[in-house]
């Protein structure tokens, strides 16, 4: 019997400036999706939440708030790039180049700009990715570039349950 442990983000000396990831899956962002969004940000705007209003608008219906693609795009580059991180130290730039309307499908790829070990602390490091998100169309819709702080692979804390995983499958 083999055990495989899921990754879940990398260490410093996983990035290699150059590398892109493709991250996996995508997601289709639903009115439902938008409207939730949108009230639990209490952004209200009849653009996001009211399609007579948006009828009327620029873009002839209604489109998905920034904040929503954003953090999609954003979360979807976790299990690759963040998910192991000690912390998100800054994000540079965003930038929404297209619109995203409900039943769009969202995918979405971050490629390394810079790795630097940290010069104070020898565990650790930063990571400068940038990330593009792509609707179905191949348009993108979201851009944005952040640093992160990251462990050194035999600094990281080891990953751990509440439970003996060699009683699971006893």
């Amino acid at each position: 019997m083999t055990t495989h442990e899921r990754p879940f983000g990398r260490y410093l000396e996983d990035f290699v400036v150059g590398d892109v990831y493709r991250h996996w899956p995508g997601k289709t962002i639903t009115e439902a999706d938008d409207h939730l969004f949108c009230m639990i940000t209490m952004n209200h705007h009849p653009l996001h939440t009211n399609d007579w209003f948006a009828q009327q608008s620029v873009q002839g219906r209604n489109v998905v708030v920034g904040n929503l693609v954003y953090s999609l795009v954003l979360g979807m580059s976790v299990p690759d790039v963040s998910g192991s991180a000690i912390a998100n130290l800054e994000v540079e730039t965003l930038q929404h180049k297209h619109p995203t309307f409900h039943g769009d499908t969202i995918h979405a790829e971050s490629r390394v700009l810079d790795v630097k070990p940290s010069a104070s602390k020898p565990d650790r490091g930063v990571v400068t990715v940038e990330t593009k998100g792509f609707n179905q169309a191949g348009d993108e819709v979201c851009y944005f570039r952040r640093r992160v702080l990251v462990w050194k692979r035999d600094s990281a804390p080891k990953r751990a349950r509440p439970y003996n995983p060699e009683d699971a499958w006893e």
